[in-house]
């Protein structure tokens, strides 16, 4: 077991006050805070090793260059990839499953194909292909989603056919936090010929993720929800598929060369090797490196801890919501089926009525739709507050957090 009391003193925002009560970060799905050792490792590189990367023979161009690989070669160890050529630096999950859609769908779906996503997804998994599909005139498909929240596994394969290319998914839903066994969606997304794209935006925090024991094609998730740093994220897609792709971007550092013929006046260009072909331009190199001091830190803690740690804070909390009388948890309950998000709401307040009151306590929580509006509508809902855990979370500041809705009650 990890031990929150301990952790929490690496999280020096943690000591921070809000209207005079001490500062409850119940908002981790959205983003984490960060560890001293990842806001040092960013000082770190600023004050001793900043150049660009690829692009000198100096000393300084030659140690940033080094840990900016490294930081791709922890990144994939933390999933399990084939080494750093599977792992694509980006801004986040969203510009990882837009490089998916531009760099493969742009290329490969035409208008007799389909694309088979979920209702639960976030907006990111959804608006890059419904905006592709406007583009080649390929039909996006839904898959339904039960009234608790998890996966409809007969629907969707149902709506799977020959026709389907790419199958696009949450591991973990943003919302209700429940759990997709997406090892199996992508056996069945498998045998129809069709890829899988995986949103992992909310699994890579909080569980051990295996891309190879998932089968699965593409993967993508954020740094800033995993005690890394904003602006940097990756993409993992198995090595034959990317090395078959184009660039989503054109620019510097995504080529070898760039040759013009007088006699033709013809511009010949020749890529670059993966990763580098779909990292175009001046990346986010201390961001890399943020990232790789937040994979140490995630790594020395334990995935499998962190996962029963949150498990057991959700189960606590669902627990103790049933002492109030005017709340209402939606999705399941069963802490087992899911990470440590909880949706809920209190009865004749909006969300973020509820989001206001609890700021006055000083415990922040996030209210709206999450960036999933349809799984709301699923849900008839018009918003919802959320709260959600992480590995600096302790089981007094749920207390506190039942002590502010009774008092909302009240």
């Amino acid at each position: 077991m990890l031990d929150p009391y301990k952790i929490r003193q690496d999280f020096p925002i943690l000591k921070r006050k809000i209207n005079n009560h001490p500062l409850i970060y119940f908002d981790n799905a959205a983003t984490t805070q960060k560890p001293k050792q990842v806001i040092e490792a960013i000082k770190e590189f600023y004050e001793n090793h900043n150049a660009n990367v690829h692009r000198a023979i100096h000393t300084l161009s030659q140690e940033s260059s080094e840990l900016y690989e490294n930081a791709h070669e922890e990144v994939a160890k933390f999933i399990n990839a084939d080494g750093m050529k599977e792992v694509i630096f980006v801004r986040g999950t969203t510009e990882a499953i837009n490089l998916v859609a531009y760099a493969w769908g742009l290329r490969n779906l035409e208008s007799e194909d389909e694309v088979l996503v979920t209702l639960m997804e976030h907006h990111s998994n959804i608006v890059p292909w419904e905006m592709l599909s406007k583009i080649k005139g390929f039909k996006v498909k839904y898959a339904e989603v039960n009234d608790d929240g998890t996966l409809n596994y007969e629907s969707l394969e149902n709506a799977i056919s020959h026709n389907t290319k790419i199958v696009c998914l949450s591991h973990v839903s943003n919302v209700t936090g429940v759990i997709t066994d997406v090892k199996r969606v992508a056996k069945i997304a498998h045998e129809y010929g069709a890829l899988v794209l995986v949103d992992g935006a909310q699994s890579v925090p909080h569980l051990p993720v295996d891309v190879k024991d998932l089968d699965i094609d593409f993967f993508a998730f954020s740094g800033h929800k995993m005690l890394g740093p904003t602006g940097i994220g990756a993409l993992y897609g198995k090595r034959g598929i990317l090395e078959g792709m184009e660039p989503f971007h054109g620019g510097g550092s995504m080529i070898k060369e760039v040759t013009f013929n007088t006699m033709t006046r013809e511009c010949a260009i020749s890529l670059n090797d993966l990763p580098w072909k779909f990292e175009a331009g001046t990346p986010n190199i201390c961001g890399g490196i943020g990232l790789m001091a937040a994979v140490r830190y995630l790594n020395d803690i334990g995935m499998e801890n962190v996962k029963e740690h949150e498990e057991i804070l959700t189960e606590y909390t669902i627990r103790r919501m049933h002492e109030c009388e005017k709340v209402k948890i939606y999705g399941p309950e069963d802490a087992s089926l899911k990470c440590g998000i909880l949706p809920f709401g209190v009865e004749g307040l909006s969300s973020h009525d509820v989001a206001l009151f609890l700021d006055s306590y000083g415990i922040m929580i996030r209210s709206g739709f999450h960036c999933a509006q349809p799984l709301h509508e699923k849900f008839r809902l018009k918003s919802s507050a959320r709260a959600s855990f992480y590995i600096y979370n302790t089981r007094e500041e749920i207390d506190r957090l039942i002590e502010a809705l009774k008092e909302i009650e009240r």
